[in-house]
């Protein structure tokens, strides 16, 4: 039986967030379903940890409500955002409120998305709610794989690893989700960008303390982590980075190439991506027989447009064409997320950007 280790860091952290409680053995009983080895997994289960509060411990959000960018008062420039966008309707889910609760539960539009962000691993990635023809909603089973959050769907309870995109345990063991596109950048950038965005607003139904950090000084102490996970030196360990995974490959970018450079085309494993951004945000587009003979050339200026082509097309951030003759067109989503640099190669064969 596999000893499940916890932690304790401090009685909010016990009673609010994915890190614990004590030294003890938990959750070992066989027909407890949050028992890591109550079942078979795909994954080893040597590396599950349990973060302490159990499932639902940590209460994800399920349809929440959105205030105007007027309306919004707590966030502050530089506080980071998860942003999607579907036609008109623009949002965006602020990490100070996902540090507290790592999946929103959503319906935009005809979407039904579920945005999962692990603040331990500082990934923030979007998922679609339809599962095999079916709507579910994901919660936080309070288990985590290499320090990274493990959702579960309620539709069938399965465990699903969020950096893998895919359940690793329970009825829909080796299923895959798919990902929605989401742009991770900071508010400033954000709000002037989309000025009519939607934002999350603080009023959850939970009592949180939004805006003051539950992990102390995790997202800059390199030496500080809560639970085991592989350390790979090569680059700073907090160090945020866009990675683009192909199957159980990815290669990291960082922002200090993309401020110098802002466009990269470059090839991995035989697929040609377009990488942009700056110091605020990083995107990258899977070009495909539709895009590759396009020749981009980067224009962002404080609006939506990030790019425009030798066919004088228009691309926003999203990678839609927004003028031009391509308008109502987008370019390929790429597999690709923001997190921390030491969560990536704990899970994917990884290499780095070198312009």
């Amino acid at each position: 039986m596999k000893k499940i280790v916890t932690f304790i860091i401090c009685a909010m952290m016990f009673q609010y967030s994915c890190s614990s409680s004590s030294t003890q053995d938990q959750n070992t009983d066989p027909d407890n379903e949050n028992s890591p080895e109550s079942s078979v997994w795909s994954i080893p289960l040597a590396d599950v940890f349990d973060g302490g509060p159990g499932r639902d411990g940590i209460p994800a959000l399920e349809n929440p409500g959105f205030v105007s960018v007027e309306d919004e008062f707590a966030l502050l420039d530089g506080d980071l955002i998860l942003g999607y966008k579907n036609g008109d309707d623009i949002r965006a889910y602020q990490h100070i409120v996902l540090d507290w609760h790592e999946i929103v539960n959503d319906n935009v539009g005809n979407v039904s998305i579920a945005v999962t962000y692990c603040p331990l691993t500082g990934t923030g990635i979007g998922w679609n709610r339809i599962i095999k023809g079916k709507e579910t909603t994901f919660g936080v089973s309070g288990l985590l794989y290499n320090t990274n959050l493990i959702p579960f769907d309620r539709e069938t309870r399965s465990n699903w690893a969020q950096i893998l995109n895919e359940s690793v345990n329970g009825d829909l063991l080796g299923e895959k989700v798919e990902l929605i596109s989401l742009v991770e950048t900071d508010w400033k950038t954000w709000r002037t960008i989309y000025p009519n965005t939607k934002v999350l607003s603080l009023n959850t139904g939970f009592s949180r303390t939004y805006g003051v950090y539950p992990y102390v000084d995790y997202k800059t102490n390199s030496n500080f982590f809560l639970f085991p996970v592989p350390k790979d030196d090569r680059l700073p360990l907090k160090e945020r980075v866009l990675a683009v995974i192909d199957g159980t490959d990815a290669r990291a970018y960082r922002f200090v190439d993309l401020a110098a450079e802002n466009l990269v085309r470059d090839t991995f494993k035989g697929n040609e991506y377009l990488v942009v951004g700056n110091e605020d945000f990083i995107v990258s587009f899977q070009l495909d027989g539709n895009s590759d003979s396009l020749q981009f050339e980067y224009v962002f200026s404080g609006s939506e447009i990030i790019l425009q082509d030798n066919e004088n097309n228009e691309w926003n951030i999203f990678g839609e064409a927004v003028s031009g003759p391509r308008s109502g067109e987008r370019l390929k989503s790429s597999s690709a997320f923001m997190g921390y640099w030491f969560s990536i190669p704990a899970f994917y064969s990884t290499d780095i950007y070198n312009n």
